[in-house]
């Protein structure tokens, strides 16, 4: 039994530590802002222009596992995310550097995500209950890494020494560690299943599950990273004034605990199942942005810790919950492509601090962040009727029709 989880936990732990790297500069950039000089719209798209290195990968990275296999396309981009922090340690003196850092942190994430969730359920199984275990696997590697990596970050930069050096030197060491674990992590994708030839982009929907997808899974994906990015730019950024000499510090809590937050709530999906999780996700984070309005009138920074763990519950729901019904409604043939399609509506919500900034008035963030809990709201509602649910309930013959295409593994 210990041998059998060998290999998952290795992957596991990979997948830990690129995630941990990836919000590493997101309390930092209040410091950035300091020394850069950066407006609130530039250091929102700091931010965001991970979505742009990222959502290019994820879509050319899922084919081409699906081709070449799982493991000769992650473990270059494993080195590159190690590399990619040693880069960070000029972004404090260089705009151009802390945007090509982020950039390339969204590649290595398009990369290692998309196809360590893909490798990770094959390692694990691919029997109904093997992907839901999975997805929760996933969910608590990528969740644990992004809320521990600014947790930390945001600590260290407040109190200790060399703000904008030590917490990426401590990531490098965590990336030693994961590189080393590589080599005993199987490949599972075996030649006379890779597919052969097809288009370099292959986004891996089903004819058959395309209107469910684009209809209901697409937009609980968008919801997955619009809430916790939110969470971790605009309402610090809004609340700076209130928060002297504890601004960073702060901003690694709010980010710890809503990345957090989004592990802890991943139980509910199996209680609620993922046809229901996911737009109960997408209401609890509405609810979310309401409280973070009262947050705002008040100038009290303490209201965003309960924010904060509603915009958790809600990231933790919706990307379990996504994760969930990609991969019953995914072919077996396409199955990194279709994560990778995943988490490319999943990573559009980075850039919704970005929009924020732009569409925020003479009283900050207010107007935009009331109308994005609207949208939110109503999106929830449309998640919930009856008809929605029905698309993407697996029926008995889709059922049969997948066992028989499974390969035998035995």
């Amino acid at each position: 039994m210990l041998r059998r989880w060998s290999a998952p936990a290795a992957l596991w732990a990979v997948v830990f530590v690129v995630a941990y790297g990836t919000n590493v500069p997101t309390p930092l950039l209040l410091i950035y802002q300091d020394l850069l000089g950066l407006s609130p719209t530039q250091l929102t798209s700091a931010f965001g222009v991970y979505a742009a290195g990222l959502v290019p990968a994820l879509l050319l990275a899922g084919p081409a596992s699906d081709r070449f296999g799982r493991k000769p396309v992650v473990v270059p981009f494993v080195v590159l995310a190690a590399l990619t922090s040693l880069l960070f340690l000029g972004a404090a003196s260089s705009t151009f550097v802390l945007f090509a850092g982020r950039f390339l942190q969204g590649a290595v994430s398009g990369v290692v995500f998309s196809i360590g969730t893909a490798w990770l359920g094959e390692l694990v199984g691919t029997h109904p209950a093997a992907a839901a275990r999975s997805a929760r696997l996933t969910t608590a590697a990528l969740g644990g890494g992004w809320a521990v990596g600014p947790l930390v970050t945001g600590l260290l930069a407040q109190w200790a020494p060399w703000p904008t050096v030590l917490p990426f030197a401590v990531h490098v060491a965590l990336m030693l560690v994961g590189l080393a674990l590589l080599p005993i992590i199987p490949e599972t994708l075996p030649r006379q299943r890779r597919r052969l030839g097809g288009p370099l982009v292959h986004l891996g929907v089903p004819a058959a599950a395309r209107w469910p997808f684009v209809l209901v899974v697409a937009p609980i994906a968008v919801a997955v990273f619009t809430f916790p990015s939110t969470a971790v730019t605009v309402l610090p950024l809004q609340l700076v004034p209130a928060m002297p000499g504890i601004a960073v510090a702060v901003t690694g809590i709010v980010s710890g605990i809503t990345l957090g937050t989004g592990v802890i709530a991943q139980p509910l999906v199996r209680r609620l199942g993922a046809t229901l999780a996911g737009p109960v996700g997408v209401a609890v984070g509405a609810g979310g942005l309401g409280l973070s309005l009262l947050a705002d009138a008040l100038g009290s920074w303490p209201l965003l810790v309960p924010v904060s763990v509603l915009l958790g519950v809600a990231y933790g729901l919706c990307l379990a919950a996504g994760l969930t019904l990609t991969a019953q409604i995914a072919s077996p043939t396409a199955r990194g492509a279709l994560t990778g399609t995943f988490y490319a509506c999943a990573y559009l919500g980075f850039g919704a601090p970005v929009l924020l900034s732009l569409a925020r008035g003479a009283n900050g963030f207010a107007g935009a962040l009331a109308g994005l809990a609207v949208i939110a709201a109503v999106v929830a509602t449309l998640l919930l009727t009856p008809a929605a649910r029905r698309l993407v309930t697996p029926q008995p013959a889709d059922l049969r029709e997948r066992r028989a295409l499974r390969p035998d593994r035995t």
